[in-house]
């Protein structure tokens, strides 16, 4: 059986850059289409559903970066990042807002294909095969990261809806439980090393997953210690 490949969409108000990358993905043999702004997307996105979007910043009308934070917030996405804004606050800010990746333009072609394997790697659990489960990865564990509906079941039942940071944030966590992780050895696991990782980008997401809690009443099994890192606590 073929392992699925991602369904991608491409948000571009460039005719030319986004005929050559859909194309380009095509040619990848991964079921691709484009849209020229936000507005086009989400009206397209209900008759053709996605796992990874590609999204340009400066977009006419809605731009790239409400785009974003709207996909996040409706969790199940990957987001990657296209744009010609290189700089440090607006890549943060994507980042922030929940883009899984930050390309700058021009983009080497080479490179997107292989950021959007290791993306989809991450969404469908890290290259556990169709046999696996993380719960055998974690036999012990009272809880279950469930990879076919991206959420943590807890102990009682509950249900946490998780977006693809959350859910490979808390793989990570999940696998080794009790043990603690420095933030900046979670940011090499989740983004590529980087000798001044930012570690902030750990944090929002953490951010996330409580505020999330809290609002669903979810006891969230994961603690942050002084100066050390973040463990996930099977109990």
């Amino acid at each position: 059986m073929s392992k699925p490949t991602p369904r991608i969409a491409l948000i571009e108000d460039n005719d030319d850059l986004r005929e050559e990358l859909v194309f380009f993905l095509q040619s990848k043999g991964l079921a691709a289409w484009g849209a020229a702004s936000a507005e086009d997307f989400w009206k397209q996105l209900h008759r053709n559903p996605v796992d990874i979007v590609l999204v340009d910043l400066g977009l006419p009308g809605e731009d790239g970066f409400s785009v974003i934070e709207y996909l996040n917030e409706m969790s199940g996405f990957g987001l990657i990042v296209v744009s010609a804004r290189g700089g440090q606050t607006d890549r943060l800010r994507g980042l922030t807002l929940g883009a899984d990746v930050y390309l700058v333009k021009p983009v080497n072609f080479a490179r997107l294909a292989e950021e959007i394997d290791k993306l989809w790697a991450r969404i469908r659990g890290d290259g556990l095969s169709e046999d696996s489960s993380l719960q055998e990865a974690a036999q012990s564990s009272n809880w279950t990261l469930d990879a076919a509906r991206s959420c943590l079941v807890a102990p009682d039942g509950g249900i946490l809806r998780l977006t693809a940071q959350e859910f490979a944030l808390l793989q990570i966590l999940y696998r080794n439980p009790s043990q603690v992780y420095a933030k900046e050895i979670l940011h090499d696991q989740l983004f590529e090393y980087d000798e001044h990782p930012e570690t902030h980008r750990i944090d929002v997401i953490l951010s996330r997953l409580r505020k999330k809690a809290r609002e669903q009443r979810f006891r969230l099994p994961i603690r942050a210690i002084f100066g050390k890192g973040v463990v996930f606590i099977d109990s």
